[in-house]
C-alpha cells in the first residue's frame, strides 16, 4: 500500500525525480512527535463531532501511543518511499490498527493545516530551549559584572578611546541586549499561541469539528480567525528566523570584543584553557575559537532569514509548495544557536580580566576630556567655551607628549 496521501485522480505514480524533489523526511522528520500530539487531538475531535465511536477513539489513541513510544525508541522511522513525515506516520498507524480505522483519521484536515501548527508547536518549544541559553549567556556576564564591581576600563567609541567607564557597566550592555531578546521570544510566543489546525487545506472542512477545542487540547491559546491566512501564513516562521538571528548579531558582538580583547595588543582578558584551543603548528596560540565561531555563525542565521523572506515574498494565497522551504533554514538557526550558546556561556563566565592593566589604560587617550568640560560648566562656562578649552588643553598635552593630569601653564 502506497504511503502518499494522493493519487486517486492519477494513473500513476510519481516520477522517481518528482519523489525525490519532493521528498522531505529528511528533514521534517523532527515534527513526528507534534504530528503525533496533533492526531490525537484530532481523533479526540472527530469523536466529538460523531465521525468516531467511543471504541474507535480508544483504539485510536492506543495505536497512536503505540506509535509514538516506537517513534522515541527508533522501531519506527520513516522509510525511503515516504514522502513527509505526515504520509510516513499514517502508515505507521495503519500498521498498528489498520486501514479500516487509521484511515478515518485523516477526514477534515489536511497537510496545510497540519504542517503550520506543527511547526508553532516545535518553535513554541525550541523557543523555551533558546530562552534558556540566552537567560544563561546574560547570567554570565552578571555574574562578571559582580565579580568587577568597581573594576574601571577604557569606554570606547569608534573603537578610539571614549571615556572611562566600569567594567561591570560595559558587561551589563550586553546582558541588556540579550535580555530583550528574551522579550522578542517572548512576545513572538504570543503571536505563535494561534492554531492554525481545523483550517483543512484553506477552507475548513464541513463535518463539524471544532479548532477551539483541538487549540485547547494542544495547548495553544486560540484558533486562527482566517483559514487561508492559517495555512498560507509563514510570518511566525519569518519572525522567528529573526529574533534567532538577532539572537546571533548580540552573541556576535560580544564574541568580537572578546576577540579583541583577548590579543596581546589589548590585553584585556585571558580564556580559560577549557574553552579555547590551540594551533597544529604554532605551540603558543591560544585561540578564541567560540567567539568566532559565534561570530561567524552569526552570518549564517541572517542568511537563512533573508532566504527564508525571499521563499515567502512573492507567494499568491493559499498554500504553495515553496513553504515545504520555510523549515531548513529556521531548524538549521535554532540548531547553530543551541549548540553556540552554551559554549558562550561558559566562555564568559571563565574569562579572567586583567583589572589593574583595565584600570591603568582607563584615563588614556585623554578619556577625562569629557570631565574637565564638565567641571568648567560647573565653574558657570557655557558648555560650548568648555568643549573648546577641553580640546585645546588636549592638543597642548598631545604635542607635550603628556597627559591632562601632568598638563601645567608652563
Amino acid at each position: 500500500m502506497s504511503s502518499n496521501l494522493w493519487g486517486g485522480r492519477f494513473s500513476g505514480g510519481p516520477s522517481d525525480a518528482l519523489a525525490a524533489l519532493s521528498r522531505s523526511t529528511h528533514f521534517d522528520w523532527r515534527l513526528a512527535r507534534y504530528d503525533i500530539a496533533g492526531s490525537r487531538a484530532h481523533a479526540r475531535a472527530l469523536h466529538r463531532a460523531g465521525l468516531l465511536t467511543a471504541d474507535e477513539l480508544a483504539r485510536m489513541l492506543a495505536g497512536l501511543d503505540t506509535l509514538d513510544a516506537d517513534t522515541v525508541s527508533g522501531a519506527f522511522v520513516a522509510a525511503d518511499h515516504d514522502e513527509d513525515v505526515h504520509s510516513s506516520l499514517e502508515r505507521g498507524l495503519i500498521d498498528r490498527v489498520g486501514p479500516d480505522l487509521g484511515g478515518k483519521l485523516r477526514a477534515g484536515r489536511s497537510r496545510n493545516d497540519q504542517i503550520a501548527t506543527l511547526l508553532r508547536l516545535w518553535w513554541r518549544d525550541t523557543a523555551r530551549r533558546v530562552t534558556s541559553g540566552v537567560l544563561d549567556v546574560a547570567d554570565a556576564l552578571l555574574a562578571q559584572a559582580a565579580r568587577h564591581p568597581c573594576a574601571a576600563m577604557p569606554g570606547r567609541t569608534h573603537l578610539q578611546h571614549a571615556q572611562p567607564v566600569l567594567l561591570a557597566h560595559h558587561l551589563g550592555a550586553h546582558a541588556q541586549a540579550l535580555i530583550r531578546d528574551v522579550d522578542r521570544l517572548r512576545d513572538c510566543d504570543r503571536r505563535a499561541a494561534i492554531s492554525p489546525y481545523g483550517s483543512g487545506a484553506l477552507a475548513g472542512s464541513s463535518l463539524g469539528l471544532d479548532p477551539e477545542v483541538v487549540a485547547a487540547d494542544l495547548g495553544f491559546s486560540g484558533s486562527v480567525a482566517n483559514s487561508i491566512d492559517g495555512t498560507a501564513s509563514r510570518d511566525i516562521a519569518a519572525e522567528a528566523a529573526f529574533v534567532l538571528a538577532m539572537i546571533g548579531v548580540d552573541l556576535s558582538r560580544l564574541a568580537e570584543e572578546v576577540i579583541i580583547w583577548a590579543t596581546v595588543e589589548f590585553g584585556y582578558v585571558s580564556l580559560d584553557d577549557a574553552f579555547s584551543t590551540g594551533s597544529s603548528i604554532m605551540p603558543q596560540k591560544k585561540n578564541p575559537d567560540i567567539a568566532e565561531l559565534a561570530r561567524g555563525k552569526a552570518g549564517r542565521l541572517i542568511g537563512n532569514l533573508t532566504g527564508l523572506l525571499a521563499t515567502l515574498k512573492a507567494q499568491p494565497l493559499a498554500y504553495n509548495r515553496d513553504l515545504q522551504e520555510d523549515k531548513e533554514p529556521l531548524f538549521d538557526s535554532a540548531d547553530q544557536l543551541e549548540l553556540v550558546l552554551p559554549a558562550m556561556a561558559g566562555m564568559v563566565h571563565t574569562l579572567v580580566f586583567d583589572t589593574e592593566r583595565l584600570a591603568s589604560l582607563a584615563p588614556e587617550g585623554f578619556t577625562l576630556a569629557t570631565d574637565v568640560a564638565e567641571w568648567l560648566v560647573r565653574a558657570g562656562v557655557p558648555f560650548r567655551s568648555a568643549h573648546e578649552a577641553a580640546g585645546a588643553s588636549v592638543r597642548m598635552a598631545e604635542a607635550r607628549g603628556v597627559g591632562l593630569a601632568e598638563l601645567t601653564d608652563a
